[in-house]
Order: structure tokens, then sequence, then C-alpha cells
């Protein structure tokens, strides 16, 4: 139970300095919007998903196996292994991280204009191209620090890098001026190079004071550690590089199929912009809990799979997807209620909160999948899950390509739900024959019905009050917690938090 708790305390901490970043994440995406606009967000958007690619290969896997074989030497008590781990990481990264540099730096401009078909996105894949070697490097850090339990230091370092990168946007906005968007679009980006360099300087700090602790123990022979890295980390790559390359292709063939459709250049800008930079950051917002537990899941599965305690695993596994779907069901019927309220206040965009109702489905189905690959990457499962996500990458291209031309918007929207509710399939059933999963279809069909039941509890009272058809932050805070309320006591009344989720609940906090 001591465990459990540091498990809940570190969740805790990590929620809470997620909500932090993406509550200011979201009010600088709404600066951004209405400094840059839809167009220029939309741009934005074409070049991060070029960078994905780019930091996918400069990591190339090496965040995970530097998460996972630091759990492992310290399932086993190898304290002299750790350090000697991280050191055969860094070089990994280094490596990686500069050929990245590199290859992006120079095939910027060939990138900019053939592939993603806008030559104003060469400057700022250049500038993007000058934190490859900082990113991997500090992915190694991070797993080192998630590994070993101690994430109050990732936590802080990840606010001081997002204040430093809006700290640079605001005021090279204010000095150049948002009317050039290929300008605006640079400067967002340089903002972003800052604060990974911010980054990259803080972690190397604190990794070089925590890690003195490891300076002493007797080494435990496990092997060729450069041996088990690249045993562990390529195949990893090579499934990131297939399937993030397939992602970016998606997502430079998205506003070219809202141009078929019949949409202008910058319709189909601002039409990508609209969902992927406004829409989706109101429906993953919540999602900072079990984001944070996902990763923190990793190394506790690790070392209890090393100690073989399948016992742990299988009663971890249970708890934390009920409580997932629970979580994740009550947001999505808080969602469609008050979406468009919600919309309004953020953006003052009827349109966006008809996208945020419509898309608010997705989020049990995201959010238990993210779990769910959570508990199979501790199992050592990571390469199936990286198969199915490229699975899912290649259809998701081959619908995007087939049918955007054809229903654009409508089209987009069913294709997210189609290749996410697969994968999670997917995912699902790996991890049903890798440990026995106790949750029943009737617990699935009460929570759904307790959030139906919430959400019209939620709205009466809230018309009766006179405050549903206002949108301001106090009635969508009153909605919430009206809904939050309704739906506990509808869960209780359907008997889906029974005696042993409060007992452990409460063994927990107390």
């Amino acid at each position: 139970m001591r465990r459990n708790r540091a498990l809940l305390l570190n969740t805790l901490l990590l929620t809470a300095t997620s909500l932090f970043m993406r509550a200011v994440g979201l009010a600088f995406q709404v600066y951004l919007s209405k400094t840059i606009g839809a167009v220029g967000i939309g741009l934005f958007t074409l070049v991060m998903s070029v960078n994905s690619f780019a930091a996918t290969f400069a990591i190339s896997g090496i965040r995970f196996t530097s998460m996972r074989l630091t759990a492992e030497e310290l399932g086993r008590n190898n304290s002299a292994g750790i350090r000697k781990t991280i050191t055969c990481c860094v070089i990994y990264a280094v490596f990686f991280g500069t050929i990245a540099l590199l290859t992006l730096y120079n095939a910027a401009g060939f990138i900019g204009s053939r592939i993603i078909g806008d030559e104003r996105t060469v400057l700022s894949l250049k500038l993007l191209s000058l934190s490859l070697p900082l990113v991997a490097v500090a992915s190694v850090f991070s797993g080192y620090f998630t590994a070993v339990c101690r994430v109050a230091k990732t936590a802080a370092v990840q606010i001081i890098e997002q204040l430093t990168r809006i700290a640079v946007i605001v005021v090279l906005l204010a000095v150049t001026g948002a009317d050039n968007v290929e300008l605006s679009c640079a400067v967002v980006v340089l903002g972003g190079v800052a604060g990974d360099m911010a980054s990259f300087v803080l972690l190397f700090i604190i990794y070089k004071l925590d890690s003195r602790r490891y300076r002493v123990g007797k080494a435990v022979k496990t092997g060729s550690i450069p041996k088990r890295i690249v045993g562990i980390a390529m195949p990893l790559a090579v499934s990131a590089y297939a399937r993030t390359a397939l992602s970016t292709v998606q997502n430079l063939l998205v506003p070219r199929g809202f141009r078929k459709s019949g949409a202008s250049a910058e319709g189909a800008l601002s039409a990508y912009g609209l969902i992927q930079g406004m829409v989706f950051p109101v429906i993953t917002f919540p999602a900072a809990f079990f984001s944070s537990l996902s990763e923190l899941l990793i190394p506790e599965v690790t070392q209890a799979q090393v100690t073989g305690d399948d016992e742990k695993i299988e009663n971890l596994s249970s708890r934390i997807l009920k409580y997932c779907l629970i979580f994740s069901v009550g947001v999505m019927g808080m969602l469609v209620c008050f979406g468009e309220n919600i919309s309004q206040v953020i953006y003052s965009n009827s349109e966006a909160g008809k996208y945020i109702c419509i898309l608010a489905a997705l989020m049990p189905i995201m959010y238990i999948d993210t779990v769910t690959d959570g508990i199979l990457k501790g199992l050592g499962e990571q390469l199936y899950s990286m198969k199915i996500n490229v699975l899912d990458s290649m259809i998701s291209v081959a619908m995007v390509y087939l049918l955007l031309p054809k229903y654009a918007v409508n089209g987009y929207i069913f294709i997210m739900y189609f290749t996410e509710a697969f994968n999670l399939a997917m995912s699902a059933y790996r991890l049903s024959k890798k440990a026995r999963i106790t949750i029943r279809i009737a617990d699935c069909i009460k929570i759904l019905a307790a959030a139906f039941g919430a959400g019209n509890i939620s709205v009466c009272v809230m018309n009766v009050l006179g405050l549903l058809d206002r949108a301001t932050p106090f009635n969508i805070v009153t909605g919430a917690v009206v809904m939050a309320a309704a739906y506990y006591y509808m869960l209780v009344l359907f008997g889906c938090l029974s005696k042993s989720d409060k007992k452990w609940i409460k063994e927990l906090i107390m």
C-alpha cells in the first residue's frame, strides 16, 4: 500500500503540473488564435507535424528505454548499473539527435516547398532542427526521473520550459508584429526552441546532482548495457519512425483533402486549425490525470514483473482501468452538456463548440487506450503497442486519402472515431492475454447510465437557475460542480463504486 500511495502522490503531482501547463497552454492557444489567426495556427500545426517525425527520429525510442532499464536495475537493487545505463543512453541520444538536426536543416527547403506545399514553413523548419539533440538527451533524463519516482523535479522543469516558451513568443510577437504569417509562425517555433534549451540545461544539472546517490554499490551482472539499449530502443525506433511518418503524411493530407472537397486553401487551413488547434486542446485537457498515471505505471508494472508479483499487476490494472472509465465517461457527459458554452467562453467561437460536443465521445476511448498502452509497456509489450499504432496510422492515411475529398470534415470525424476504437480494441485484447482484467460489461453500462442521468439532472438544474444559456466562467464552473455531484450519487446508486473500491481509495488517501 505504501508503493500505491507513492504512485498516487506522484500521479497527483504530475497531474497538477500537467493541468497547470494545459491551462496555461490553452490560454496561450487562445492568445495565439487571436494574434496570428486560424491560418497561422494551421500553418504552425503543419510545421509541428513534420517536427514530430524529426523528434521521433532524434529520440529513437531512448526515453522509454531509459525508463525501462532504470526500473529493471532498481528492481534488481543494482544501483551501480543505473549511472552507466544513463551514460550509454545519453551517447545514443546525442548520436541520433545530431543526425536529425543535420537532416532536417538541410532538407527544410525541399520539405517546405515540395512536401508541405507551402514555402512559408521553411524558416520554421530550420529553426526547429536546432533543438533536436537537446530534446533527445532531455528525454533520457526524463525517463530516468520517472523510473526512480522523483517526478517533482521534472514537473518543475516542465513548468519553467512552458513559461520560457510563452515569454519568448509574447515578447517576439510584440516586437515583430503578427501581420506576416510566415514570421509569426517562425516566432512561435523559436519560442519552443528556447523552452527546449531551458529544459535541457535544467534536467542536466538536476540529474548530475540526483545521480550522486548511485555512485556506490556492488554491480550486478545484467548483460551488456549497450546491447540491451539497442535491443529495446531500435525496435521501438523503427516502429515509431513508421507510425510518425504515416501520421505526418496524414496531417499533410488532411488540408489537401479539405481543398479537394471544395474548400479554398485558406479555408482548408482554417478548418484544420479549428479542429487540431482549438477543439483537441479542450478535449485532451482533462486527460492530465490518466496521462500522468499511464507514464508512472510503466516502471511500477516493470518492477512488479521483475519480482514476479502477478497479483499486483492484475489488481492494479483492473482498478486503474475502471477508474479511468468512470472519469472519462463523466467528463464526456459534461462536455456534451456544456461544450458549446465552454467554447464560447474560451474562444468566443460557437463552431468550435459544436465539434467539442461531437468529439467528446472520443474521450473514454482515448483515455482508456492511453492507460492500456502504459500497462502493456510496463509488461514489456511495447513493440506490440507500436505495431498496432503503425497499423492504426496506415488505416488512417488510407481513409484520409479516400474519404476526405468527398466527405470533408464529417469524414475526418468518422476516421478519428474508427481508428481510436480499433487501437483500443487491439490493445485491450493483448492486455487480456497478459493479465486477468476484471471489468464487466454490466459495469460499463451502469457507468454510461450514471453519466446520462447526471447530465440530464445538471442541465435541468442549470436551466431552472437560468444559467444554461449564458456562457460565463462562473456558469460553467457551477454546471461542472452540479454535474460532478449528480454523477457521484448516480454511481453510488447504480453500484459502480463497490465497498472495496471505497476502502482502497480511503487507504491511499489516509
